[in-house]
């Protein structure tokens, strides 16, 4: 049975860091009262300001405030240039004006953002894409996380590190800087609208990269990438991970695509299989078909299956609360882990006085649908010692991976931040029933 010494809790905390901030692009609201009438919008009239001033004051103004922003930006200027294209002719009316003028008005429609101010949690971790020149039994990893900043919006970032038969697990240092992609609208998996892709080549490493909210439907939060390494039936692998996207009104689920996490696509899903939260991947077609768990009513595990990975259908229950700690709900915690014995889940549990705890299953391998086994009582339960953060009690991840018959298993705390526990695959097989 489970216990305080059934896994091995690693000595590994990755925090938030309010230092870490990216350029996203900034829209100033343009509520009028009832009794106003303007003939030129918000934006109008600030870019208009602008353009008023000499050439003096344009200088004074564009070195003062580049001074902080070169601080933790590289490519200061190619950046704002290119906000100061996104909006002419767009936002603002089009206009040819000298170019450092160009960059003020690109400056006055950008804003720094704190993506990890207040918490650094929800992780899920993947084989690296670069496996090079690593010892025998040592792999690569990538770690996809939830950053939480300011009004409370999510937004992905990444760390990369090693795990070594010899060494154990490190996660490298994340970068100092963060770039702001490139971002062209692309054909949705939503009729009528339109996905994104984000062009990230000036990133040096994972680290770098910030998907930040971007379309009306992510303007409060993408959260929860559950992120998984896709074999196709041609041997070829992808970067495939799904998330919630929050308007602040609605949720809806959506998918991120990359070959290299350098050219990263993000549509929307469609079908009566992505009104709820909770779906992640198989990490290959099962008879044919894409395959997906997901929590479509709250309360149980489900299994879904599509033809061409954006259409899903409402699919079966597969499994449903039996313990008490995960009498409330039951949910996976990211993509399904194949091995030897069948589709290894993660899971979580919600108990009384709202506490999540982890938890694992086996389904079959041929039919994953047929529920093998479960862990009576938790992989890991909240500590009474880590109770304080964004949310008390509660215990989360969205995706483990397993190597050399050892489960990584990166979890958050507390809604807060990001920690590490290990246990070997045998031993908790074993503990199902």
């Amino acid at each position: 049975m489970p216990g305080d010494d059934f896994v091995t809790h690693l000595p590994i905390d990755l925090r938030p860091d309010p230092s870490r901030v990216v350029v996203r692009p900034f829209m100033p609201a343009d509520d009028q009262p009832p009794f106003l009438s303007a003939s030129t919008s918000r934006a109008q009239r600030i870019a208009d300001r602008v353009l008023g001033l000499d050439a003096a004051a344009v200088h004074r103004e564009f070195t003062h405030f580049t001074e902080g922003l070169e601080q933790h930006h590289r490519n200061v200027p190619e950046m704002l240039l290119r906000r100061f294209h996104d909006v002419n002719g767009l936002v603002i009316e089009p206009g040819s004006i000298d170019p450092e003028r160009s960059l003020l008005v690109g400056a006055y429609f950008s804003e720094e953002y704190s993506f990890e101010a207040a918490a650094l949690f929800n992780p899920a971790v993947v084989p690296h894409p670069d496996q090079t020149g690593l010892a025998a039994g040592d792999v690569r990893l990538l770690l996809s996380l939830r950053g939480l900043g300011e009004g409370n919006v999510s937004s992905v970032t990444f760390r990369t590190g090693l795990w070594s038969s010899s060494i154990g697990l490190t996660i490298d240092p994340p970068s100092l800087e963060a770039i702001t992609p490139r971002i062209k609208a692309i054909p949705g998996g939503a009729a009528d609208d339109p996905g994104v892709r984000l062009f990230c080549e000036e990133a040096r490493d994972p680290s770098e990269i910030v998907i930040f909210p971007v379309t009306p439907a992510q303007r409060h939060g993408i959260e929860d990438l559950r992120l998984v390494r896709f074999v196709d039936d041609d041997g070829e692998a992808t970067y495939l991970g799904t998330y919630t996207a929050f308007s602040g009104g609605a949720i809806r689920q959506e998918i991120l695509r990359t070959t290299d996490f350098v050219t990263i696509d993000l549509t929307a899903l469609r079908g009566p299989g992505t009104d709820n939260k909770g779906m992640a991947l198989f990490p290959r077609k099962i008879d044919g078909r894409y395959a997906m768990l997901g929590r479509q009513d709250h309360e149980n595990i489900w299994l879904q299956t599509s033809n061409d990975l954006y259409s899903w259908e409402a699919g079966v229950k597969i499994v449903a609360p039996r313990y008490p700690w995960e009498f409330v709900q039951i949910g996976n915690c990211g993509s399904p882990i194949e091995i030897d014995e069948g589709w290894l889940v993660i899971t979580h549990g919600v108990g009384a006085v709202r506490n999540y705890c982890l938890g694992a299953c086996l389904l079959d391998k041929h039919d994953p649908a047929k529920l093998l086994g479960r862990l009576p009582e938790p992989l890991i339960r909240p500590d009474p010692r880590e109770h304080d953060g964004y949310v008390p009690n509660v215990l989360y991840s969205c995706g483990a991976m397993v190597h050399e018959r050892t489960l990584l298993l990166p979890y958050a705390i507390a809604d807060s931040f990001t920690t590490f526990a290990s246990v070997a695959l045998d031993r908790l097989l074993a503990a199902m029933e």
